[in-house]
């Protein structure tokens, strides 16, 4: 996979800060809760619409 397949940037949203593609959810986002000691299940949990994947992505930048 790809990360630029799930990750894109776009002025409009956010300031232009990397996101989930077809989301509001920055990358900076999903990388704060897991500093404060989320689990990647915790984050799928929350946020149902994200997928194992676009986690992934964001671990791969």
């Amino acid at each position: 996979m790809e990360w630029k397949e799930r990750i894109v940037s776009d002025k409009n949203v956010l300031l232009g800060k990397p996101i989930i593609k077809g989301t509001r959810i920055s990358v900076e986002f999903i990388l704060e809760r897991l500093a404060d000691g989320w689990s990647e299940s915790k984050i799928l949990e929350s946020y149902p619409h994200l997928k194992k994947e676009d986690l992934q992505a964001v671990l791969s930048i």
